[in-house]
């Protein structure tokens, strides 16, 4: 994510909550168009679920990923590194909030749905 947040745990509970919501935006955009083109409910998980997760968590996966590519003997490029990352010490567990904030918007919009879909009557 390409926003200024907080360091510590109040920067990862933010980065969850902003994925939350990208999840759940981005799975509210996906079910009318998986519905246009005929595909089932799978697909709409599935889809809604890889772009949130590209969206939210892509940036900080992508340095996280990086990390385990920087030559471990050379200080230079390790501090190289870490100065284009915002808060290096909680890296990862950003990256898990933000998955699991992520997929759990997608899982919520669609729970939302599916009980809508019940309690409409079938003519």
């Amino acid at each position: 994510m390409n926003l200024t947040l907080h360091y510590g745990w109040l920067g990862v509970l933010e980065a969850g909550a902003i994925a939350f919501a990208i999840g759940a935006v981005i799975c509210l955009i996906w079910r009318p168009l998986c519905r246009l083109m005929g595909l089932d409910t799978g697909h709409v998980i599935g889809w809604a679920s890889f772009a949130s997760v590209l969206i939210s968590a892509g940036i900080d996966l992508r340095h996280l990923v990086s990390l385990f590519f920087v030559n471990p003997g050379s200080p230079a490029y390790a501090q190289q590194a870490l100065a284009g990352i915002h808060d290096p010490d909680r890296l990862g567990l950003r990256v898990l909030l933000e998955i699991i904030g992520a997929l759990t918007g997608v899982v919520l919009v669609w729970l939302a749905y599916e009980q809508i879909g019940k309690q409409r009557p079938r003519d």
